[in-house]
């Protein structure tokens, strides 16, 4: 098989690493792909987002499979324009996808199909958002209605903030046209988590819950980011509690969705908030989730090509995953400055020490002048599994403490929640 693969982040080398591992596959291509991705996969110089070319170089190419990965291309329809092209694609379409382009559609999805989330309220006019925070107590959690790459997300805890928070969500368009509809949620405490489940929009299976980490400060601190770290499994979701998150989440979802005439096929992230009356979501994706794909994919044992085109042929056997029974964490290494302005081009040393059983998966790197170098806020997720929990995190860290590029940052936290149990 030939084998095309759509993005340039942890999550696409962690899609090549794992696809690579087929024996069906024969040749991977990535557009555009990274510096990392470039050592295992053909590099292809296509935007993600120019469906066109894509499925031109596909045709030409005799690409037996495409796998997109970031949220935007599949918002923009690229299933859809695959499919039409006679092309087996995995990821959903955009009527599906709209789980993940709009939170104000699935908060009443949600809502229709009684499946557990926030209360909320959804706001066009910025008038009446801040009449509305004005008659409420904090704390508010408030939300782009749009694509935001992950940080679309403000947690208020005092009104100022959440005034300041519809002013430059509403009013400055801090993100853009994302910004034209506002949701504001009640805030829930809990543990968050995340199950990913692979679905043909009949069937469906989980692989290992996860735990990503937003903040970008230790503790859980200071604004959200695309993501920190992560880990898996995530103690805090046991059996019962799985198959409970099986039959009132996930089931629901899937048969709502088919409902709606909108047939979801790929992968549906669902980011939950473990509360005390039990599992609530907190937000759809629909791609695999980065950095948690890259603490998941270590553990599973079953062929990811093989569901892939199950899911793609509507064919999906309610089967769960193999897995190995080990623990893995992954730790992102970001520029500073990150998520706010930071500087690129920073040369990346150390990569060559890591032990060879800890994999780094490249997000924001390039090739220049046979070096790797920064190119992103996000650049390295390194990730390591172990018997342990234990073992995993202290393996992870030390590979982390052997690679270095000015500026880097990364939490030294990862996996705190799991410590505790």
């Amino acid at each position: 098989m030939k084998v095309l693969i759509i993005g340039s982040g942890g999550r696409e080398h962690a899609l090549v690493w794992k696809i690579d591992q087929s024996p069906y596959v024969e040749k991977i291509f990535c557009a555009p792909g990274n510096g990392g991705i470039a050592s295992m996969a053909e590099c292809v110089d296509i935007d993600g987002t120019d469906l066109k070319e894509l499925v031109s170089f596909a045709q030409k190419e005799s690409i037996d499979l495409t796998v997109v990965g970031p949220e935007l291309p599949l918002t923009m329809g690229a299933a859809d324009i695959f499919k039409n092209h006679g092309l087996a694609v995995f990821g959903p379409d955009k009527q599906a996808a709209v789980l993940e382009g709009s939170k104000a559609f699935t908060k009443n999805f949600l809502a229709k199909y009684n499946i557990p989330t926030a209360d909320f309220q959804i706001f066009d006019n910025s008038k009446a958002a801040v009449q509305y925070i004005h008659d409420n107590q904090p704390p508010f959690v408030l939300k782009a209605d749009g694509l935001a790459a992950g940080k679309g997300v403000l947690l208020c805890h005092s009104r100022n903030e959440a005034f300041q928070g519809v002013e430059d969500i509403m009013e400055v368009k801090k993100f853009g046209d994302a910004g034209k509809q506002l949701v504001i949620e009640e805030f829930m405490e809990g543990e968050e988590a995340s199950i990913l489940a692979i679905t043909d929009g009949d069937n469906f299976i989980t692989l290992p819950p996860a735990q990503d980490h937003k903040a970008i400060f230790e503790g859980d601190q200071g604004p959200n980011t695309g993501g920190m770290g992560a880990y898996a499994p995530a103690p805090v979701i046991d059996d019962d509690l799985l198959k409970q998150i099986k039959s009132d989440i996930i089931r629901p979802t899937i048969d709502g969705m088919k409902a709606e005439g909108r047939l979801y096929q790929g992968v549906l992230y669902a980011g939950l908030m473990i509360t005390k009356t039990g599992p609530k979501i907190v937000e759809y994706n629909c791609r695999f989730g980065d950095p948690e794909v890259q603490a998941i994919l270590p553990l599973l044992k079953t062929d990811l090509v093989d569901l892939m085109m199950e899911v793609a042929e509507g064919r999906l056997k309610a089967k769960e995953p193999e897995t190995t029974p080990m623990s893995c964490i992954c730790v992102v290494m970001a520029s500073g400055g990150y998520p706010g302005s930071y500087q690129k081009g920073k040369t990346i040393l150390g990569l060559d020490d890591v032990d060879q059983d800890v994999i780094v998966f490249h997000a924001g790197t390039r090739k220049e002048n046979k070096l790797i170098v920064t190119s992103g806020g996000r650049v390295l997720g390194v990730t390591a599994t172990g018997k342990t929990f234990l073992q995993a995190r202290e393996k992870a860290y030390q590979a982390v403490g052997k690679i270095a590029f000015d500026g880097a940052y990364y939490r030294k936290d990862i996996g705190h929640r799991a410590l505790k149990n």
